[in-house]
């Protein structure tokens, strides 16, 4: 399997195998192949973005266009795994004009615990992080934010959140662990909460 930190930075590419091409976040990878290898889901073939667009919100929509005009030829159809992901709306509209579909829900925090579960908690004051986050958080947290250098930014990035919270695809004592010292890092309650796959497994369905 690709490491993470290649799927950060790299992503990982089609292997033209499969009638419908999904074309995800990395930070997405192993829980997309797990749900197809489980399902025996031949049918679909994955591509992976660099998860780090994860940071950067207004490159993914150029991103998913990119990669659906270079692929969509050789499919039968393409799917994005994507939520809204921070683009207000505007990967919807770049699908909708692609005439591709794509994960309801307005990011991968909200499709992980079900979208309306998420909406139902209306919580302002949680910072979430995913098992591929917790590996990943001084790559996509931590020195992003310069506190790696600047731990007194703390309070400035930090300080109107009041716990975090883990949504845990895994059952994974030391993923736990690492988490809880993500919250302790912070400054922040912990908490965690097992989702799954969330509503994912129901998306890909459908396919």
């Amino acid at each position: 399997m690709i490491s993470d930190a290649a799927l950060t930075k790299e992503g990982l590419a089609p292997d033209g195998q499969g009638r419908v091409l999904l074309i995800a976040c990395g930070a997405l990878a192993r829980e997309i192949l797990a749900i197809k290898a489980a399902n025996g889901w031949d049918h679909l073939d994955l591509q992976c973005l660099p998860a780090i667009l994860h940071n950067h919100p207004e490159r993914i929509v150029p991103a998913v266009r990119e990669a659906v005009t270079a692929h969509r030829n050789d499919y039968a159809s393409v799917f994005v795994v994507y939520a809204d992901c921070g683009t207000g709306g505007l990967l919807q509209a770049a699908c909708e004009e692609m005439g591709v579909e794509m994960v309801p829900g307005p990011h991968c925090y909200s499709f992980f615990e079900g979208n309306e579960t998420f909406a139902a908690r209306d919580e302002m004051t949680a910072f979430y992080l995913t098992d591929f986050l917790v590996r990943q958080f001084d790559a996509f947290v931590w020195k992003p934010l310069g506190l790696d250098r600047h731990p007194d930014l703390r309070e400035m990035y930090f300080g109107n959140y009041d716990k975090l919270v883990y949504q845990a695809q895994t059952e994974d004592a030391a993923l736990t662990e690492k988490a809880e010292e993500c919250a302790e890092r912070l400054g922040l309650a912990f908490e965690r909460r097992f989702t799954g796959y969330g509503d994912l497994p129901e998306s890909l369905a459908k396919l």
